[in-house]
């Protein structure tokens, strides 16, 4: 019998080696990461709609944008190979983990973020290929790096986290205005509670792995905390802008209030006493905030179209 199966057991060595392989180049990708994006470029791409037009464009855009968003995955693991080593989170990731080599992982970054830009230029629009390249880079060659150096790195990878929806706008052919603006900073500001949350949370990590991310394991009791109610505070007037704007109506606005209370409640909730707890109620709240808010705002702006094409 065992003559019989052996010949069975290269095969599925083999085929458990692919999945295994597979799983890995997955991981690097980041898919959670790289949905998200793609909602918030839907989101940007349907608001920038005056009237009924191609969507198209818009899957070309998200396409290209997620082939953009896989590359820095890829070049970020790249560059914190070692650093993710350190951390008990990170340490099992392909990389520190040595399932994959850090030049397969580099060509694909690179490979990745290139095709993204270049069907981008080909199927879109230069100016969403261009600003899509920069948003790669600065998350890959600029926030990353400056993880080891200064806590206000996460000022500046707010920036790529913010653009997405900016890309889907220009995708749309929109011109930069003030309601591409308060998209770019509703996505600036409500990352900071968030990132925060996380930070504090896994700060003895990051301590240990030299990142400066705040707290990074210091002593810093309330600052953290505080510094999320800023921003979650800022959060509330700026979500109502595309209201301002003529961009939605009530329905929006009345959620977005209700979404920036609870919000705050749940950064007042960490400042007041920060605990794994209550940093995990901030980061859920986050979670559940973004794609609400953004669903009505959506909803909305075609409710809003469809009014105004009546009268």
């Amino acid at each position: 019998m065992s003559a019989i199966s052996s010949p069975n057991r290269p095969v599925a060595a083999s085929t458990n080696a692919i999945i295994s392989r597979a799983a890995d180049y997955l991981e690097i990708a980041k898919p959670r990461i790289s949905v998200m994006v793609l909602m918030t470029v839907s989101v940007g791409y349907v608001m920038a709609l005056q009237e009924a037009a191609s969507y198209l464009p818009l899957l070309h855009a998200c396409l290209g944008v997620s082939l953009s968003a896989i590359g820095a995955s890829a070049v970020n693991q790249w560059i914190e190979r070692k650093t993710d080593g350190r951390m008990r989170r990170t340490m099992n990731r392909p990389l520190p983990a040595q399932r994959l080599s850090p030049a397969e992982v580099l060509t694909l970054g690179l490979v990745c973020a290139a095709l993204g830009s270049g069907w981008l230029l080909y199927t879109v629009n230069t100016l969403t290929a261009a600003m899509t390249f920069l948003t790669f880079f600065l998350y890959a060659f600029v926030y990353t790096p400056l993880k080891r150096y200064t806590s206000l790195c996460t000022a500046v990878g707010a920036i790529p986290g913010a653009l997405p929806p900016v890309l889907g706008w220009l995708a749309a052919g929109g011109a930069l205005d003030w309601t591409a603006f308060s998209l770019f900073g509703i996505l600036f500001l409500w990352q900071f509670p968030h990132f925060l949350a996380i930070a504090w949370m896994y700060r003895d990590d990051y301590c240990a792995a030299g990142l400066r991310m705040l707290p990074a394991g210091r002593s810093m009791p309330h600052v953290t905390g505080l510094l999320a109610v800023g921003y979650a505070l800022g959060l509330i007037p700026i979500s109502l802008l595309p209201a301002y704007f003529g961009a939605a109506g009530m329905v929006y606005s009345s959620v977005a209030i209700v979404l920036g209370m609870a919000y705050l409640l749940a950064s007042i909730g960490f400042a007041w006493e920060e605990t794994r707890g209550s940093a995990r109620r901030l980061l859920l709240v986050s979670l559940v905030y973004l794609p609400v808010l953004l669903l009505t705002l959506t909803w909305d702006h075609l409710r809003l179209l469809e009014w105004l094409r009546a009268v």
